[in-house]
């Protein structure tokens, strides 16, 4: 048994806020810069060109990379042989509310989501615990903005709409939210579980590196075959069209009833920030 302290959870999960606001991922920012290269239409090359010099600058003077930091979404893998000393989800509370003031990263969340008040320290964060073997700890923060996360959507198909039926759903995803989420966009997409398992699922895909294609080679063929079809629809950077509307897209499957198809796509801008640790 490995024993976890709440103040170095609140630590980590501090640093972690900031470094994610400030720092693209690698493997966004390569997505990215090889997409701002690729791209032969001019004024989707210039924007995208904007795009990174946004990119650049924030992680130089270490401000945020987009006014809109986010909900903080934290996801924890837990070790089942790790015992956590203190109050963990206060600890990470404390961890989110520190890392915003900190880092001067601007505060969103409202504490009621019809009285409106702002609760001036960006908490509660929403958490998600994983149980996995072993005594490992691992933390990534994901601050989820708005803009992108309005565009996202849910359907329960019928079984009979088959994989056609999920790509005709993606794909419109993307027609609908057009210019609205900042695109070039990334969206993680969940298929199967039940009404709330597949949006749960559908977040947890934006957490994949998009070099990362899908371990099982259907999904990594349909993954590749969504990402044409989106990017043929010519909405481009910012909507200004051009043949990069989307970076990429994960796809995370799930057991699912005889009688469902449940399908969420979890839209997610360029800035799709996430940062991890161990402890």
């Amino acid at each position: 048994m490995r024993t976890v302290t709440a103040a170095a959870i609140t630590d980590a999960v501090a640093e972690l806020c900031i470094r994610a606001n400030t720092q693209l991922p690698p493997d966004v920012a390569a997505a990215l810069d090889r997409r701002r290269q690729e791209e032969p239409w001019p004024l989707a090359r210039q924007t995208l060109d904007l795009l990174w010099d946004n990119v650049e600058l924030a992680q130089s003077r270490c401000v945020p990379i987009c006014q809109d930091t986010g909900m903080a979404c934290i996801f924890v893998e837990l070790g089942q042989e790790v015992h956590i000393e203190g109050n963990f989800e206060d600890a990470i509370h404390e961890g989110v509310r520190r890392g915003y003031g900190e880092g001067y990263l601007r505060k969103s969340i409202v504490g009621d989501p019809l009285r409106r008040v702002n609760t001036e320290d960006n908490t509660p964060a929403a958490i998600t615990v994983r149980i996995v073997p072993g005594d490992g700890f691992k933390l990534t923060v994901a601050p989820k903005g708005f803009g992108s996360e309005n565009m996202s959507r849910l359907g329960m198909l019928k079984p009979a709409d088959g994989v056609e039926g999920v790509k005709k759903f993606v794909v419109e995803t993307a027609r609908l939210a057009g210019p609205n989420p900042c695109p070039p966009i990334i969206l993680g997409i969940g298929v199967g579980g039940s009404f709330d398992k597949v949006a749960a699922l559908a977040k947890h895909a934006l957490l994949r590196p998009l070099d990362v294609p899908n371990p099982d080679p259907f999904y990594a063929a349909l993954e590749a075959e969504l990402l044409e079809e989106i990017n043929a629809l010519g909405i481009g950077p910012q909507g200004f069209g051009g043949q990069t509307t989307c970076l990429g897209l994960a796809i995370e499957a799930a057991p699912t009833h005889v009688a469902g198809l449940p399908v969420a796509v979890n839209v997610s801008c360029h800035v799709t920030r996430r940062a991890s640790a161990e402890l």
